[in-house]
């Protein structure tokens, strides 16, 4: 008789093997019944600890972020490391205010009583981040779980490796590990940790995975935060002129190889404006990333192999105007941009997520505004025009997750601002003194209303107070305009009718805005 059935027989049992991840849950939920994350002293000292994180290893995290996508210093530190140390100083700045009790109007039979909103933490949150900005996309929510008081496991996309492999083994040493713990694996591994029960869900990535995360996240009633991607359109009215629309539509198309849920997946324009556009862009490519973008140190890598594949059978939708090589060894796909497309075809019915940008011709502003009516309400929507009541025709006439008139991006770079989705791209099952019944929809907005035309001229960009600010500054302001390093009497980058801040505020608390970087006409 085998030695089971035996054990069985006598009335013995082998010993039960502890699951690691529900051990891992289980000291995690004794961390928090505690009461050890509530303390505001507390959870300052694990923001500081965060912010320590990104200091301490700025370049080990510049190296794997390089390794992963290819991002170039510039990329890194704009889109990855400023923006979650910008996150850890606003959580600092606000902590205290954050936590106060909210008083709330009294009606008479209740004028002798306090009535207040408290604000407390969920318990124990599961971040699940994506692989395109791998830092960022992780930290950011983890700076927001740890200012409200939880405990939090973090599950950093397993195709972003480098970056992985920092987050599981350094990160750790800068935290309370009894009240943090991070958890590899690939898609096997994400569905074992949903099956466990969770007091918070906050994942970021694709809408066929979001309905994977909401649906175990339904078995225990479980409330969920869902950041998706989706197809962002790019209206190009006719009044514009092309050289400006195409340098900001070009930067922020191919800014990290096109990875980026906010991104503009397609432009509407008219046949006319197709043709003046088509050379401004190959312009502003070749400008942004030289003759050979493939040997640019400013142009990312598509993630894997798997991505790549697919990319590249879009590339056979529509023509090629613009780019189109392709190089598998290195996962490098150049600039491209299609004419020609129909609306059928497979670059029109998902989101691209590389560096591929769709030409798509409408006869008027309002095709253009019935044809992103027919499509899911996308993430972010832009509108390119001289005319401000076509910009505004836009807004108000579409629904969209964010909205920016005459630049892109740049509604990202405010903290005053809201950022989701709306319905199927952006799910929030959250509390927020809403009446029931009444949802609401509150898209982030930014517009300019001038859109001006380049002068010809030369640009001077002045020397900022450091070096390496300075190289970061001479990256962004080239991207403005027929920019040149040099010396200059300061006036305000605004004057280039631009809404990119000081890259002060993104590279260095050391420096204020103003002084940082100027620019004038020669």
């Amino acid at each position: 008789m085998p030695r089971a059935e035996r054990r069985a027989a006598q009335g013995q049992h082998w010993p039960r093997r502890m699951d690691p991840v529900e051990d891992t849950l289980r000291r995690l939920r004794e961390a928090f019944s505690s009461g050890r994350t509530r303390p505001a002293e507390f959870r300052a000292a694990q923001l500081q600890g965060l912010g320590r994180f990104l200091q301490d290893n700025r370049q080990l995290l510049l190296d794997a972020l390089a390794q992963d996508l290819h991002k170039s210093n510039f990329e890194a530190e704009v889109s990855e490391i400023a923006i979650s140390q910008s996150e850890v100083d606003l959580a600092l700045r606000n902590l205290q205010t954050w936590m106060k009790d909210e008083k709330v109007s009294k009606n008479l039979a209740t004028q002798l009583d306090s009535a207040f909103i408290r604000k407390e933490p969920f318990g124990l949150v599961l971040i699940i981040a994506p692989w395109n900005y791998p830092l960022n996309l992780t930290l950011v929510p983890l700076v927001g779980a740890i200012a409200a008081g939880n405990c939090v496991v973090l599950k950093p996309s397993e195709i972003s490796k480098s970056v992985e492999k920092v987050l599981a083994e350094v990160l750790p040493c800068y935290l309370d590990q009894s009240c943090l713990a991070v958890a590899l694996g690939g898609p096997t591994e994400t569905a074992r940790l949903l099956e466990h029960r969770f007091d918070y869900i906050f994942f970021t990535g694709s809408p066929s995975v979001g309905k994977i995360v909401m649906a175990a996240a339904a078995k225990h009633l479980t409330p969920v935060t869902l950041e998706l991607g989706g197809k962002n359109p790019c209206y190009v009215d006719d009044d514009c002129d092309p050289q400006t629309v195409a340098n900001r539509v070009t930067w922020f198309r191919y800014f990290n190889a096109g990875q980026t849920c906010v991104a503009p997946d397609y432009v509407l324009c008219s046949p006319e404006t197709r043709e003046r556009l088509l050379p401004a862009l190959q312009n502003a490519i070749t400008r942004f990333y030289g003759d050979d973008p493939q040997s640019s140190p400013n142009l990312g890598r598509i993630i894997s192999q798997k991505h790549f594949k697919r990319l590249q059978g879009l590339l056979g939708c529509g023509r090629v105007a613009i780019g189109g090589q392709s190089d598998e060894s290195e996962l490098y796909i150049a600039p491209t941009v299609l004419v020609d497309v129909q609306e059928t075809e497979p670059v029109m019915q998902e989101e691209i997520f590389g560096p591929i940008l769709p030409l798509v011709t409408v006869r008027s502003l309002d095709e253009a505004i019935d044809f992103i009516n027919r499509r899911e309400k996308p993430l972010a929507l832009y509108a390119f025009s001289n005319s401000s009541q076509v910009v505004q025709r836009v807004l108000a006439q579409t629904s969209s997750g964010g909205f920016c008139g005459n630049d892109g991006f740049m509604h990202m770079t405010l903290a005053s601002l809201p950022f989701g989705g709306v319905a199927r791209l952006g799910v929030y099952c959250l509390s927020t003194g809403t009446a029931p019944g009444a949802p609401r929809s509150v898209p982030g907005c930014l517009c300019s209303f001038t859109l001006p035309q380049p002068t010809g001229q030369p640009w001077h960009l002045s020397p900022a107070p450091c070096p390496q600010l300075h190289h970061s500054c001479k990256a962004l302001a080239s991207r403005l305009g027929n920019l040149k390093a040099g010396p200059g009497k300061p006036v305000s980058l605004c004057d280039l009718g631009s809404h990119f801040p000081s890259p002060a505020h993104f590279l260095s608390e050391r420096v204020e805005p103003e002084e940082a970087v100027k620019v004038l006409p020669q």
